[in-house]
């Protein structure tokens, strides 16, 4: 997610990784620097953006050793109270993005919070403004959005790839199919948009008495693919 962001924005980076080789691929690819160290970085810059694993809160907390003037987090899981816990007075944002921001079409999940930062808090909105759409939420539906944008490009992914492999066995190529597939999923999502998300007037739209594609979504239905992203949600929360 880190590098996804990088992208979108574009721009070059100060970076640590504790995989060397990482950092200095991305630097490449960007321009800017590669850290010494967490605490060289949080030194060097405005604001320290999270994006190591969730497990690593203490240690990198630890590391940066209070040197950081601002944090902002796109840790998934992790709640502001425990963003604080490890940082102390310094001020934390919460923030968590979808892969597409690497596109600069990403949505952006931002935990409202009565006592942040008020200059840390725009500067961050503004900075994923750059890469696509943030809403702010209440922390507590924030892991139910993360179920919803943060995990669906996988998910949506996982659709294509399945709509390929069907278009194939009935005797498509795989490249046409991914074109066809690829451009219907953008032009879809651009239809749901214009039209306010009514998802029922856009079947309708497709879908006449009898038809081949009324076959086909009862085909879907009959698979189960309602309580499977129902049930993908719940995994989502219960992790």
């Amino acid at each position: 997610m880190a590098s996804a962001l990088a992208r979108g924005w574009g721009d070059p980076v100060l970076v640590y990784d504790a995989y060397r080789p990482r950092a200095e691929a991305l630097v490449a690819e960007l321009g800017g620097e590669v850290a010494a160290s967490n605490s060289e970085l949080a030194q060097a810059a405005d604001a320290v953006l999270l994006a190591h694993k969730p497990a690593g809160l203490e240690r990198v907390a630890a590391e940066l050793d209070g040197a950081a003037k601002g944090i902002i987090s796109i840790l998934g899981g992790v709640p502001l109270a425990a963003l604080r816990a490890a940082y102390g007075a310094t001020p934390v944002v919460r923030m968590i993005p979808s892969v597409p921001v690497e596109v600069r079409q990403g949505v952006t999940c931002h935990a409202r919070d009565g006592e942040a930062d008020a200059a840390l808090e725009a500067q961050a909105i503004e900075l994923f403004e750059r890469v696509g759409l943030v809403v702010s939420l209440d922390e507590a539906q924030m892991d139910i959005a993360t179920g919803l944008m943060s995990c669906a490009p996988a998910y949506v992914a996982l659709v294509a790839e399945a709509q390929v492999d069907a278009g194939v066995r009935a005797g498509l190529p795989a490249d046409v199919a991914g074109e066809l597939v690829a451009a219907n999923i953008g032009g879809t999502a651009a239809l749901l948009q214009a039209r306010g998300m009514d998802t029922l007037a856009v079947r309708r739209a497709v879908t006449s008495p009898g038809g081949m594609t009324a076959r086909g979504l009862a085909a879907l239905e009959h698979g189960g693919v309602r309580a499977a992203f129902d049930d993908a949600m719940q995994a989502v929360i219960a992790r």
